[in-house]
């Protein structure tokens, strides 16, 4: 049976869903890709009278686990029509499954997967989806673009009070999306078309298409403040013995006590282009890799916060092993030409950007 990846497009709101939808046809039906998206089902519900505002609990809970039931019934009922195409499919959700948690306590929400028969774990961190692409709402660091015009079914208004609203909604759906094995934060840009074409590069790399070589943006960092609410993780990353030319890098990320691994392998296709493939793998299959780990570098023990501050998502990962005193800050998707908006609470040391010595493969050799 041939493969057919499912993309989950989210974000806060006003975060160019809508418009990035409609690059996501254009670009890959030109390509060749029959492309299917699963329309926004909590706005079909608003627009058909559900009031997600209601103050009716009973009201409220049948209205959310309808919305999850039909959302995972449009996706299993487009995945069966991709079936049965000849040329190659993409299904591009707008919003997933976990979208719906975000909305709502924890508790209820553990009480709605179980009426529909199916988990957390099931949803997100299973293999459900293959890639989630969380877009940042304009309400965080592109204020002067955030409309509530384009969507009458949206509740957060176009003053502070809404932008505080949209911008806590924003870090929620991380949240809820958070341990999924390819979730990626695409910026907010002066340049709305790098936005985008941030979206076009993420859906290709899923695709299995070449991409151009692109440097991230990285800086040693002092914390010198507190910093604000963000994710911590523990990373584990081993790479392993691989052909010349290619690099296999096997990584444990851990938060809240739960686990993800993901073996990614990236291959040199020319100077400008490379094609990286990742995958989740199980517990029992990430042991038995580790068999494969390369003699000549250590294993990589880092502690990562993610964050996002005025609409640029960024990365600071402690190294405890195999170096210490090492604090790295990664941008991710902003360009070269594009101003970094720092945080008062980091102190920029060096930019490193290009620098080899600090690429993660080398820094595992712990010279």
């Amino acid at each position: 049976m041939k493969e057919i990846k499912r993309i989950v497009l989210t974000g806060g709101p006003c975060a160019g869903k809508t418009t990035a939808l409609v690059r996501v046809i254009e670009h890959f039906s030109s390509r060749g890709y029959k492309v299917f998206t699963i329309p926004e089902v909590p706005t079909m519900f608003t627009q058909s009278g559900m009031d997600y505002l209601t103050k009716n609990a009973d009201f409220f809970y049948e209205g959310e686990k309808a919305t999850l039931e039909v959302q995972l019934a449009l996706e299993d009922k487009f995945m069966r029509m991709a079936e049965t195409c000849t040329e190659p499919c993409v299904i591009v959700c707008d919003r997933g499954a976990m979208d719906i948690s975000a909305y709502m306590t924890p508790e209820m929400w553990d009480k709605i997967t179980k009426d529909v028969g199916t988990s957390t774990q099931e949803l997100r961190d299973g293999n459900r989806y293959d890639a989630v692409l969380h877009l940042v709402s304009a309400a965080d660091g592109a204020e002067q673009y955030y409309t509530t015009s384009n969507n009458a079914s949206r509740n957060e208004k176009a003053d502070e009070q809404g932008l505080q609203i949209a911008r806590m909604l924003d870090k929620r759906v991380i949240e809820a999306w958070t341990g999924h094995s390819h979730l990626r934060v695409i910026n907010n840009n002066d340049d709305f078309n790098a936005k985008l074409n941030r979206v076009l590069k993420e859906i290709s790399s899923v695709l299995g298409l070449p991409q151009p070589i692109e440097e991230e943006r990285k800086y040693i960092v002092e914390v010198v403040g507190e910093m604000p609410d963000c994710i911590e993780s523990d990373i584990t990353q081993t790479y392993l013995v691989a052909e010349p030319g290619s690099e296999v890098r096997l990584r444990r990320r851990g938060w809240n006590g739960k686990f993800v691994n993901v073996l990614t392998t990236k291959k040199k296709i020319s100077d400008k282009e490379q094609l990286e493939i990742e995958r989740q793998v199980t517990n029992k299959l990430y042991q038995s890799l580790l068999q494969q780990a390369d003699p000549y570098r250590q294993t990589i023990h880092k502690m990562r916060k993610s964050f996002i501050w005025k609409g640029q998502y960024f990365e600071l990962d402690t190294f405890l092993t195999p170096v210490q005193n090492l604090i790295i800050l990664e941008t991710k998707g902003i360009k070269r030409h594009e101003e970094v908006k720092f945080p008062p609470f980091l102190r920029v040391v060096e930019d490193i950007t290009g620098n080899t010595q600090y690429y993660n493969y080398n820094i595992a050799l712990g010279r």
